[in-house]
């Protein structure tokens, strides 16, 4: 297997011990950002030995971070923007009125638009699908009793934990499995589908419950960005008025549904996924901001499409703002540590994470029950940069490993590899790859990873549990 028998080095044990006190201040619900920083530059003087070379890394890492976020940030300041002048003009009042008819209970709400935003995301992975739901259904879900933070959970766990742990469509996920274990892609497919079956019922089930007893103990925090949901920063008012007429605004309540119901055909009629389906989503936005801005704030419209922009982009940065510090750290996990401090790993290094992964396969004994419970921690290490497709490579050929040494069932092991990583890397507890979610219902992606921390752990514990007896 590559990378087998690698030397750590200080990088790589200074790297975990600030992972360790990262995720310990994060469930004690303390800020991070200071430790960040201080990882960040303790890593740059380990690497470049040098004061100025440190420094100079910490800002770096912010602009790497920044750079790599800057997509999610233009969808959602983007839609933020489009969602501000439809609620001003009473739009999105008029297109989420046929869904009131079905969603009239916060549980209808939450499994509602938990299993849409799976279906969504197989065919165009979670990202798109968060910004086209999101808009939509969150004041529905919010209006029946739902607080933003529960369907910012639906949301998550179904897309970016159920749908993307399998990858059944579009299946980006098991394809890098599969080849790394040397299997062909069918077989880990299928050896995952119990294991996606049972995360997912074990994590969204403990996740409603445990939203349902805290609600009626009247111990649960919304978390709130500075208090508000985004459909409450969305309607407050500047003064001026936004007015169209009663037929224009039904007819604009039934034109923008079709017009992102055409984007998501083009998306499977072009094959478009990920980032370019998500700029597809964008761009259709950004249009739909202009166009009613025009109509709504007639001789005033060209400068109100700015101030919308404005304001979708103060809300986007404003979420993102701190998150950045913690993505800069984790990022270091991967290439951006090549790229910020220079070529100083050891030469057969495929990353700090991917090493830490590697390491610990190494000292592990070789048994079925071991080897399960193996995979998933080294799924939830490798999935620790926020990617959740970074380390499923090595999921892979570590099953592939085990499964040579125990004579067991290498596709379950693989399949098992790829659901922890993608489950904690993906989008469900690390907090900047829940900023899509978080950021559109409005709620802080800290809060959200608190939130889903408790169920996916939970859900891990007995998929690896069911995985030691499929193998």
């Amino acid at each position: 297997m590559p990378g087998m028998g690698i030397h750590l080095t200080a990088i790589h044990y200074v790297y975990l011990t600030f992972i360790v006190l990262i995720m310990a201040l994060l469930i004690r619900r303390r800020d991070t950002t200071m430790i960040c920083v201080a990882g960040i530059f303790i890593l740059g003087i380990i690497a470049t030995e040098t004061l100025g070379g440190s420094i100079s890394g910490v800002f770096n890492s912010f602009v790497y971070a920044t750079r790599e976020l800057l997509g999610t940030i233009m969808i959602i300041s983007i839609i933020v923007a489009m969602s501000q002048i439809l609620m001003r003009t009473g739009i999105n009042e008029a297109m989420i009125a046929p869904l009131t008819h079905f969603i009239r209970t916060p549980a209808i709400a939450f499994w509602g638009i938990g299993l849409i935003m799976m279906v969504t995301s197989w065919f165009f992975w979670p990202s798109p699908g968060v910004a086209l739901i999101g808009a939509v259904l969150l004041p529905v879900a919010v209006r029946v009793g739902l607080p933003a933070l529960g369907a910012a959970m639906a949301m998550n766990l179904f897309g970016h934990g159920i749908a993307l742990s399998g990858d059944y469509i579009i299946q980006g996920a098991p394809k890098l499995t599969a080849d790394a274990a040397g299997l062909p892609v069918s077989s880990v497919m299928e050896a995952s589908i119990p294991l996606v079956i049972v995360m997912g019922l074990v994590t969204t089930i403990t996740a409603f419950w445990m939203m349902r007893r805290d609600m009626k103990r009247g111990t649960w925090r919304d978390g709130l960005v500075a208090g508000k949901t985004q459909a409450h920063l969305q309607s407050e008012e500047d003064g001026e008025q936004a007015v169209i007429s009663p037929g224009m605004r039904k007819g604009l309540a039934i034109a923008i549904p079709l017009l992102f119901l055409a984007d998501v055909i083009a998306m499977f009629l072009l094959h478009l996924q990920g980032g370019d389906a998500t700029a597809l989503v964008g761009g259709t936005a950004v249009f739909i901001l202009i166009v009613v801005t025009l109509l709504a704030h007639r001789n005033r419209g060209l400068e109100k499409v700015t101030s919308y922009l404005i304001d979708g982009f103060v809300f986007g940065f404003k979420v993102f703002g701190p998150v950045i510090p913690i993505a800069a750290f984790f990022y270091l996990g991967d290439a951006a540590f090549t790229e910020l401090f220079g070529n100083v790993l050891p030469e057969a290094s495929h990353g700090i994470v991917n090493d830490l992964g590697v390491a610990l396969a190494e000292i592990v004994p070789l048994n079925k029950a071991v080897g399960a419970i193996t995979l998933t921690i080294i799924g939830v290490i490798t999935g620790l940069d926020g990617s959740g497709f970074s380390g499923i490579s090595l999921a892979g050929s570590v099953a592939q490993l085990f499964a040579a040494a125990t004579h067991s069932g290498t596709a379950t092991l693989t399949a098992l590899g790829q659901v922890a990583a993608i489950w904690v890397g993906g989008g469900t507890l690390i907090p900047w790859a829940l900023i899509p979610a978080a950021a559109i219902c409005g709620v802080s992606p800290f809060e959200l990873a608190r939130r889903n921390l408790k169920p996916v752990l939970i859900g891990l514990a007995v998929t690896t549990l069911v995985a030691i007896f499929l193998v």
